[in-house]
């Protein structure tokens, strides 16, 4: 019904067959006109379509009677039969609003269909070469391993999301050699999948769906991202990068990749941040600020769900870059909980506001009639949008 209600100006949905058993039950429902029709098996963009000869000039006799108007009123018969005759129908809908366990099962099937499937293991390696590339090589204090997580999360649904996060940390944990594996990994399976989880229910709600053209809307939650991010990566960077004798201390890593781990921080950031601008300032998209926002939540969440994790289990050291962040809380007297927690808030709202953006940037450049195809796809539509249209393109 939404979407009939975004695209077709009602509320409501088209009911075909059981108007066609209405109309087989009692004939005077309906007011039918008999025409010929036929199926198109040779033409060219037309192949499948049902075409009826209206004008009469086929030279055919009528072989359907086509229904060309309903008795619909409320005192009707067809709303009578439509309120009495079908029980059935009510009690499977009342069925379906009390949560029925058959219900329960489609909607948890609807999550992982064809597609979707195909694009969880694309998303597990996206999440594993990117967290690799950043955390193990490139030590910067960020993570940047939730992309395709969030991605399957906003397209399909929590659950798909949950499956694709908690799959890529087991699989990068437990089955993939060094260098790339790392045993380090597995632990957080669930904070990965309740990142996906989040992600799912963002989704749902349109938090990741362009609103273009708003720019007065736009304009206070711009300014109040642009200022959190921003301070969040100055407080990141002075907290991880005071000089090299430090990092190399609190981090255990080899000083000689200070420089290079701190320049490409700073691109990295100044990046975002300049995408940020572009899309609030320039496109005047509103979505961004939504986006961004969920980012903030479950950046949020994620930190509060992975602190025990990595307070009780590791120590607070994982061998990733934000253990510098750590170090740096336990020399300030904070317990080991206390301190893993105060990084994890740090780094994890930075970075899941980062890979957010990421994800909205993707799915406004991918057409409509693409991104439809998935469960959550009408929720993720802008509105007005044409057939092929790609609302991130150049303005008009």
């Amino acid at each position: 019904m939404e979407f009939h209600s975004r695209y077709d100006g009602f509320f409501g949905a088209f009911i075909h067959d059981a108007l066609a058993m209405a109309a087989a039950l009692d004939a005077s429902l309906v007011r039918s006109v008999p025409v010929a029709v036929e199926v198109e098996l040779g033409g060219t963009l037309t192949t499948g379509e049902t075409v009826t000869d209206w004008r009469r000039t086929w030279g055919r006799p009528p072989d359907l009677d086509v229904c060309v108007a309903v008795d619909a009123g409320p005192s009707s018969r067809g709303s009578r039969i439509a309120s009495d005759g079908w029980p059935r129908v009510a009690r499977s809908w009342q069925a379906e609003t009390r949560g029925d366990s058959r219900s329960e099962a489609s909607m948890i099937s609807r999550q992982f269909s064809t597609r979707v499937v195909a694009l969880m293991p694309v998303a597990i390696a996206v999440n594993i070469v990117l967290g690799a590339a950043v955390q193990q090589w490139l030590h910067l204090p960020i993570y940047l391993d939730s992309i395709g997580t969030i991605l399957v999360g906003v397209l399909a649904g929590p659950l798909a999301g949950a499956v694709t996060g908690a799959a890529t940390n087991l699989i990068w944990g437990y089955l993939l050699p060094a260098p790339i594996g790392s045993p380090t990994i597995g632990p957080f399976a669930m904070t990965a999948a309740v990142i996906g989880l989040l992600a799912g229910i963002f989704g749902r709600s349109g938090s990741f769906r362009s609103r273009e053209g708003q720019q007065r809307r736009a304009l206070p939650g711009a300014i109040v991202a642009l200022v959190l991010v921003g301070g969040l990566a100055l407080y990141t960077y002075a907290r991880a990068y005071a000089d090299p004798e430090t990092y190399a201390s609190l981090t255990f890593f080899d000083p000689a990749t200070f420089e290079q781990s701190r320049i490409l921080f700073l691109i990295v950031m100044a990046a975002f941040v300049g995408l940020i601008a572009w899309g609030f300032f320039l496109r005047r998209d509103v979505g961004a600020v939504y986006a961004v926002s969920a980012g903030l939540v479950i950046g949020i969440v994620a930190a509060l769900v992975s602190a025990p994790i990595s307070a009780y289990v590791f120590g607070g050291v994982t061998g990733g870059g934000t253990d510098a962040l750590v170090a740096i809380f336990r020399a300030a007297g904070d317990s080991i909980l206390t301190a893993t927690l105060k990084q994890g808030l740090t780094a994890d709202p930075l970075d899941k506001m980062v890979t957010s953006f990421v994800v909205f940037l993707l799915i406004v450049s991918l057409s409509r009639r693409f991104i439809a195809r998935f469960p959550n796809g009408e929720r993720l539509v802008a509105e007005g949008d044409a057939e092929d249209s790609r609302p991130w393109g150049p303005p008009a």
